[in-house]
């Protein structure tokens, strides 16, 4: 009889490992000291500036969100990013983008997979400045002009658990970090991220953080004190419901946020920054927080910008500059040894990238009968 339990135990303890998900062994960024600010920048050439402004004021180690278009993956230019990151002590968090539709401009091409693994071969090249690889794929799919036209929350999901397979099978130290949605969009962002898990069940378990872009919405205006589920707050909502779908904590990333000086005046909204950094961003559970945008020039998104368009660092950049930050410590990334193998050799197998399936639980009860089948047969019951 004792016997016989034995062996029930070992194999009910192999049949739970069998059954969930694979857990990565990456750094925790709230094990050491932290600092949370950031920016987000659209060009290697700001990460300078952008630095003076993220470690000021006793800070070290901020961070900085940038994107990276799939045709973009050039080696010298993106390492020398990385080399100056590390230079400077700017933690990256890199954000996957393909590009505007060559016919349609205000369309993004839809992702593939294909792009997924190109992606992951070509920043698996790049020497990191820390341990901790981010990577948040790609951006606010809730948003049908973000996915080729018509936002598909199946076909995200998919995408999204591929990218954790298929990064980790490169790295371990690559962060996964699911894309933040858009908190006003016509698409829901709680009813997408719910289609999300319907589609690939395992989705919010198997990522590592969620994004989040917790913009003051509605209208870029909302004072920071005004906490609903489409304000500077929607990250706990949609922590929450992460959490509920996943069945595990997790940590948020608010990679884009900021007021519209079209709507509000710079210096007011400096104010805001400050007043959100000391009450409603103030906890453990975000470890970034970048606003958009870091300099946006003469274009459409001016009304974010903390450079003004002569240049001029204006009133919210100054007032992000001033609030007290921390010396951030995190774990430094060793340079590749020569001798190791390169994981950028492992084959994958091949994928149809043409079509999108909605998801079949069918695999996993198969999974779960042909086990328990197997243990009444060893137990003869």
């Amino acid at each position: 009889m004792m016997k016989r339990l034995t062996i029930f135990v070992f194999l009910l303890l192999s049949l739970i490992n069998f059954l969930l998900p694979k857990v990565y062994a990456i750094e925790d960024p709230k094990s050491v000291p932290n600092n949370k600010f950031g920016v987000h920048i659209l060009f290697p050439s700001e990460l300078e500036e952008a630095a003076k402004l993220v470690n000021s004021s006793g800070g070290d180690w901020g961070y900085v969100t940038i994107p990276i278009q799939a045709g973009d993956k050039d080696l010298d230019k993106w390492q020398e990013f990385m080399d100056n990151a590390r230079r400077l002590h700017i933690i990256p968090i890199i954000r996957l983008s393909t590009e505007g539709d060559y016919f349609t401009t205000n369309v993004w091409r839809k992702p593939n997979l294909s792009d997924v693994l190109d992606f992951a071969n070509f920043l698996n090249s790049l020497e990191w400045p820390i341990v901790n690889r981010y990577v948040v794929i790609f951006n606010e799919p809730n948003r049908s002009d973000e996915w080729g036209g018509e936002a598909n929350a199946s076909e995200y999901s998919q995408i999204l658990s591929y990218a954790v397979e298929t990064f980790k099978s490169k790295n371990n130290d690559f962060f996964i970090i699911s894309a933040g949605l858009d908190n006003a969009s016509e698409n829901n962002e709680y009813t997408f991220m719910r289609e999300m898990h319907m589609a690939v069940p395992e989705v919010f378990r198997e990522v590592d953080a969620i994004g989040s872009h917790s913009y003051p919405n509605p209208g870029f205006e909302q004072p920071p004190w005004v906490l609903t589920t489409k304000s500077i707050s929607s990250f706990i909502y949609e922590k929450r419901l992460a959490e509920l779908l996943a069945n595990k904590k997790l940590t948020v990333f608010i990679t884009e946020t900021g007021w519209s000086s079209d709507k509000i005046s710079k210096t007011k909204i400096g104010n805001y920054f400050a007043e959100a950094f000391d009450s409603v961003w103030a906890g453990d559970n975000i470890v970034a927080v970048t606003p958009f945008l870091f300099n946006a020039g003469a274009g459409p998104f001016a009304q974010f910008s903390l450079i003004d368009k002569n240049g001029e660092k204006n009133d919210i950049y100054n007032a992000i500059k001033d609030i007290p930050k921390v010396k951030g410590d995190p774990k430094l990334s060793n340079p590749k040894n020569a001798n190791e193998p390169n994981l950028n050799d492992t084959i994958l197998p091949l994928k149809d990238f043409s079509n999108f399936k909605e998801f079949d639980n069918s695999a996993v009860k198969n999974k779960v009968d042909t086990a328990v089948e197997f243990v009444r047969w060893i137990l003869r019951v």
